[in-house]
């Protein structure tokens, strides 16, 4: 059987491939790392069978507003989700102790988030910014940089053959990320059946006129949609217009279709950037 190639955006071990080998437990994968996001969609864009696993909300960081325009632009569909909790580790060359590090490398977001057990535990120690948490592992690891440490997933620490000094060093222990799987749109058969359905993507402008958007939001409600999100963001050379992405479940998919015809007259540069299952389960690591 052959393997699933699934590109990702950052190193071997960062949060976007466990996130992957989460969701497709039990499948043969072939990891594609791509150095950002933008890159991630031009690795699935010259090879329309790669899949794409990319986050797209975060509980403490918010949306990632650049992934939505980047979705909305490709020919990619959501054909999935999944939600991962975002444990940070301490981790360091085999036999080195808190006692030894005076250096902590990571990405720039997990040091913030890690901030107070820094200052608690090695408030002595330099502390220093790099690409990836993942990365900032590996570095270690391949240049033998002893004291050092850096603060990454259990996942990576355990895939470079690191020490962990401290799990869980994480301030705000509600952590997690919302990752979307994504599929070319005009590949057959897709990874969701149509029965199976309860939840989609959409991408919408407003017509310029008092009330447009609660009309479109009436409308929803009145079809018993559940909005579970919706994000505006600008139209860049459209003053004061904006562009609105909105996630919403449902139980009856013919309902949901109706709902989007009677939106139809409200709405223009409607897109559906996807049709998946919600996912429920939230998985450590």
């Amino acid at each position: 059987m052959a393997k699933l190639r699934v590109a990702i955006q950052g190193q071997e071990g960062c949060y976007h491939e466990w996130a992957a080998r989460q969701y497709f437990e039990g499948q043969d994968l072939e990891i594609v790392c791509c150095k950002s996001f933008q890159s991630e969609f031009e690795e699935m864009a010259a090879d329309p069978s790669v899949l794409g696993i990319m986050a797209i909300e975060n509980t403490i960081a918010g949306n990632l507003l650049q992934n939505h325009e980047l979705l909305r632009k490709s020919q990619r569909q959501v054909v999935g989700e999944h939600r991962l909790h975002i444990s940070h580790v301490l981790c360091a060359l085999p036999g080195t102790t808190l006692a030894d590090v005076v250096e902590v490398n990571s990405h720039p977001i997990a040091l913030a988030q890690c901030e107070v057990f820094l200052q608690n535990t090695l408030p002595n120690a330099k502390v220093v910014e790099m690409a990836d948490t993942a990365g900032s592992a590996k570095i270690i690891k391949e240049r033998n940089l002893v004291g050092h440490a850096a603060i990454c997933s259990e996942y990576a620490a355990n895939l470079y053959g690191m020490d962990i000094l401290a799990r869980g060093i994480e301030t705000n222990k509600r952590n997690f990320t919302r990752f979307l799987i994504l599929q070319d749109k005009f590949m057959t058969p897709s990874l969701v059946s149509r029965s199976e359905v309860n939840k989609a993507s959409l991408a919408f402008c407003v017509r310029h006129q008092q009330g447009s958007l609660s009309k479109v939001l009436t409308i929803l409600s009145f079809y018993d949609m559940n909005l579970t999100k919706i994000q505006s963001m600008p139209i860049i050379g459209r003053e004061w217009e904006y562009r609105f992405f909105v996630d919403l479940t449902f139980d009856d998919y013919v309902e949901y279709r109706k709902a989007l015809d009677a939106v139809m007259p409200f709405a223009t540069d409607f897109q559906i950037l996807g049709e998946y299952r919600e996912k429920t389960e939230i998985r450590d690591k």
